[in-house]
């Protein structure tokens, strides 16, 4: 650049302030545009699996995409056909595509809220925002965690003992219904016996009735 000209420039600084201005349009162009390519992306699930047993990728992809379709990410997988249903999921992912926007359906907003994605995303905002320290957003994600374990144990261990109640009410039901089985088939044997003894006792008397007639004839003649 010529002397005359690099006089212009510094004697012209609006000419500077355009050249950064056009350049911060293009920059700033290019953030919405990654902005909106980053709105238009959805953390969905995909249906896998056969008729009547179906489980669920979880999977980062385009918001115009088909629903089984192609996907740009996977982070976990949802089986509903356990009980509990079975979840498997990259937290650290999962937390970075909600952090730059990414949208969860309803069903799989659930599954993060469950996990402690959501909540992990709004204390990592209050650290930006300067409401608390880092160490204090992971002691609350800690105490929160330890609270859903002890939560979910107990839920365990309640599910576990009516299933106990229900076995020892299911035993003691199959018991009482034996005990009346083989009373009946007791009383229907001693039914069938008395019969059996009465017919015997009858056709003797019988037999001993016919000899005193037979002896009684004899006398007579």
């Amino acid at each position: 650049m010529s002397q005359q000209m690099c006089n212009f420039a510094v004697a012209n600084p609006r000419r500077r302030y355009e050249k950064r201005f056009r350049k911060g349009n293009a920059a700033n162009k290019n953030h919405l545009q990654y902005n909106r390519q980053i709105m238009a992306t959805k953390i969905r699930l995909q249906r896998h699996g056969r008729k009547g047993y179906a489980y669920y990728p979880i999977v980062i992809a385009d918001s115009r995409a088909p629903r089984d379709g192609r996907f740009i990410e996977r982070i976990g997988s949802y089986n509903p056909n356990t009980n509990p249903a079975t979840i498997s999921l990259d937290f650290d992912r999962a937390l970075y595509w909600v952090e730059v926007g990414a949208q969860p359906t309803d069903t799989v907003r659930n599954i993060l809220s469950r996990e402690g994605v959501m909540l992990m995303k709004h204390l990592r905002g209050g650290v930006k925002k300067g409401a608390f320290t880092e160490e204090e957003a992971l002691r609350r994600f800690e105490a929160w965690k330890a609270n859903r374990d002890k939560i979910a144990d107990a839920a365990k261990a309640k599910k576990a003992e009516k299933a106990a109640e229900a076995a020892k009410a299911r035993f003691e039901a199959e018991a009482e219904q034996n005990r009346l089985k083989g009373e009946s088939v007791a009383k229907k044997k001693a039914e069938k016996l008395a019969a059996e003894e009465a017919a015997a006792k009858a056709a003797l008397e019988a037999e001993v009735d016919a000899s005193e007639v037979a002896a009684d004839e004899a006398a007579a003649e």
